[in-house]
C-alpha cells in the first residue's frame, strides 16, 4: 500500500525477467493502433477515447493474456478482468492527468509495467505523489485512487528519482510497455462528461429572470486520456 495515496497497492518484481521478456514478444508481435500519440493494444474491447465508451467487442481475452489476467485479478481483489489496454511509450512521451472512466470500468484497474521504470504522478485537489513504478511491477487503484485522485505520465525524457544520501538524481527512460486491465461495467457512452476527479458536474440550476444564457459545458480538461 502507498500510504500518501489511499487505496494505492504497489507490487514490485510482480512477473519474473522471463515472464516479462515472453510478454513484451508476444506483444511486439501483434497489430498496434496508432489514432493516439503513442501505440495501443486493444483487447475484450475496443475504448473509443472521443466517446468514452466502448466501441465493440473483440470477444474473450487471448491464452497469453488471460493467464496474467487471472493473476492480476487474484491479487488485486477484483472480479475477473475482460478489458485489456497495452500502451507503448518511448522516451518522451507521456498520458496526460486523468480517471479511467468510472462510468465504462468497474471499481478496480490494474497495470503491469514493462520494459523500463517510470515515474507516475497522482494528484487531487491539496497534492501531487510521485510514485516509481519499476518494470514488472504491479500496480492496482482502488477506492479513492481509482475514483478521487489522478494519474498521469509527464512527457519528458528522465525522471528525477531518489538517490544516494537522500539526493535526487536524473534516470534516462526506456520504452515502457503498460498492460492495463480493467473490468467492463457499461458499453454506453456517459450521460454527461465527467471531471478530472471522476465526479460528474452539477446539475445546472433554472437561471433567474434576469440571468444571462448558461455558458456551454466545459469539455473534459483530460482529453482523450479520460
Amino acid at each position: 500500500m502507498v500510504d500518501a495515496v489511499r487505496g494505492l497497492t504497489y507490487t514490485p518484481e510482480f512477473i519474473t525477467a522471463e515472464e516479462e521478456a515472453a510478454l513484451l514478444a508476444r506483444i511486439g508481435e501483434q497489430p498496434w493502433r496508432s489514432q493516439l500519440k503513442r501505440r495501443v493494444q486493444h483487447y475484450g474491447y475496443v475504448y473509443d477515447y472521443a466517446s468514452r465508451a466502448l466501441a465493440s467487442g473483440l470477444g474473450p481475452l487471448p491464452d497469453w493474456l488471460a493467464d496474467l489476467a487471472a493473476r492480476v485479478a487474484s491479487a488485486a481483489g477484483s472480479q475477473p478482468f475482460d478489458q485489456v489496454i497495452v500502451n507503448e511509450y518511448t522516451p518522451g512521451q507521456g498520458i496526460g492527468a486523468h480517471v479511467d472512466s468510472p462510468h465504462a470500468f468497474g471499481p478496480v484497474v490494474a497495470t503491469v509495467s514493462l520494459g523500463s521504470n517510470v515515474v507516475m504522478d497522482f494528484a487531487n485537489q491539496r497534492t501531487t505523489v510521485p510514485v516509481d513504478l519499476a518494470r514488472r511491477s504491479l500496480a492496482c487503484l482502488s477506492g479513492p485512487a481509482r475514483n478521487a485522485w489522478t494519474h498521469g505520465i509527464a512527457a519528458r525524457q528522465s525522471d528525477r528519482v531518489p538517490g544516494p544520501l537522500g539526493s535526487l538524481v536524473r534516470r534516462a527512460r526506456g520504452t515502457r510497455v503498460s498492460i492495463t486491465f480493467r473490468t467492463v461495467v457499461s458499453r454506453a457512452s456517459p450521460p454527461a462528461l465527467q471531471t478530472l476527479s471522476g465526479a460528474l458536474p452539477a446539475a445546472p440550476q433554472p437561471p433567474a429572470a434576469s440571468a444571462q444564457p448558461a455558458a456551454p459545458p466545459p469539455s473534459c480538461a483530460a482529453g482523450p486520456a479520460c
